[in-house]
């Protein structure tokens, strides 16, 4: 039985429809591109975070920080299956290229 995200590409196959995801593993499995923050970045991040903790900092005054590594992820393989041609700008502006 396909698990719910083949389903969804499947769907999105049949139907030609782009779709974005929040993690470059999907565009790898088949999305057409992801943008969001860096995985590694967000847990080296984390990893600090406890390291601050059990080193006796109160989590109480560690400031909340936002993502600022981001990114961008584009499946060519998928672009030429929806029949789409991604801008070379757009491409050269990608962290990765999967094909």
């Amino acid at each position: 039985m396909p698990t719910k995200f083949e389903l969804v590409i499947n769907l999105k196959t049949a139907k030609a429809l782009p779709t974005m995801f929040a993690i470059k593993a999907d565009v790898e499995a088949g999305g057409l591109l992801s943008y969001a923050p860096s995985l590694s970045d967000t847990f080296r991040r984390a990893a600090q975070y406890v390291d601050k903790v059990l080193k006796g900092a109160n989590p109480g005054d560690l400031p909340i920080e936002q993502p600022n590594r981001f990114e961008l992820v584009i499946n060519l393989k998928t672009a030429k299956a929806l029949g789409l041609t991604i801008p070379q700008s757009v491409l050269e502006r990608a962290d990765q290229v999967t094909e």
